[in-house]
């Protein structure tokens, strides 16, 4: 049940309304997350912001997804849930690949020691050793990437949590 209302820009706090309209003019629409934040500029701005410099992360798209799904699976955001699956479809994930990630792993060993410590940075932080990073490098996995992934923890925390408290849900899907 929905908590907090989508902001028209015409109805959205000066700066939000700002944000909002040049999202509009750039990709035509404004998603239900977003058009939600705008009651906060501060929260919408940082959102942006953030999201936009996490587009320039090393972590292959694919990785990213499953480690996206694994996160908020843990969180348990449904509505963060169904973006994730789509679009690592979208990025060439198999329905087997996307049932894994949401178990937190996945058949690549190396993908899946990246993704456990990923889910250990959202649920247990401070279990986090010299030896598992250590592990990730003993992977190949560069400090950058190891680095990366309290990046894209955090922002699906942010996302999720804001979701769960705004009350969003998935749109009912027709067959």
């Amino acid at each position: 049940m929905r908590r907090l209302t989508a902001l028209d820009p015409a109805n959205a706090p000066e700066k939000s309304r700002e944000l909002l309209n040049d999202i509009v003019a750039r990709r035509g629409s404004v998603g239900e997350m977003v058009s939600t934040m705008a009651h906060s500029p501060a929260l919408l701005q940082g959102y942006l912001d953030f999201s936009r410099a996490m587009r320039r992360i090393k972590v292959p798209r694919a990785l990213s997804e499953k480690i996206s799904l694994a996160v908020q699976e843990w969180i348990g955001c449904a509505y963060c849930l169904d973006a994730h699956a789509e679009a690592g479809r979208a990025a060439g994930l198999s329905e087997t690949d996307i049932a894994l990630a949401r178990q937190g792993t996945s058949t690549d060993t190396r993908e899946a020691a990246l993704i456990a410590v990923a889910v250990r940075v959202l649920a247990e932080p401070s279990s986090l050793t010299d030896e598992d990073v250590a592990e990730l490098r003993a992977h190949g996995w560069s400090d950058r990437i190891i680095a990366e992934i309290v990046g894209l923890v955090t922002l699906n925390l942010l996302t999720g949590a804001f979701n769960l408290l705004a009350g969003l849900e998935p749109a009912e899907r027709t067959a």
